[in-house]
């Protein structure tokens, strides 16, 4: 059982930065590819980045290409989400997280999930 708590979130004006937490309970974090989703009203839940379980690999939604940065300290059972360059639609509630399959997680097949954090970049 794998337990998420998101941090970071907050009101930011276009063009600022926001650095997303995901603190992780467990053991066996390293063991899990983490991943970073995110949902606007009205609109379904969809895939921001991911970072496999030694941070070699990371995979990013093409609307966020250049500007997030995803990361992970596994000693410290935490997954990172640098926003820069934000925009308006970048607005959402964000969610972190965790499966055993890298693969599955890019398809949006994960295990857990935590409550999510609230993302407003006004215009």
């Amino acid at each position: 059982q794998v337990q998420l708590v998101e941090s970071g979130g907050g009101l930011v004006q276009a063009g600022g930065s926001l650095r997303l937490s995901c603190a992780a309970s467990g053991r066996t974090f390293s063991r899990y590819a983490m991943g970073w989703f995110r949902q606007a009203p009205g609109k379904e839940r969809e895939f921001v980045a991911a970072i496999s379980g030694g941070g070699g690999s990371t995979s990013y939604a093409d609307s966020v290409k250049g500007r997030f940065t995803i990361s992970r300290d596994n000693a410290k059972n935490t997954v990172y989400l640098q926003m820069n360059s934000l925009k308006p639609e970048d607005t959402a509630v964000y969610y972190c997280a965790a499966d055993g399959s890298w693969v599955d997680l890019l398809k949006a097949e994960y295990d857990y999930w935590g409550q999510g954090t609230q993302v407003t970049v006004s215009s």
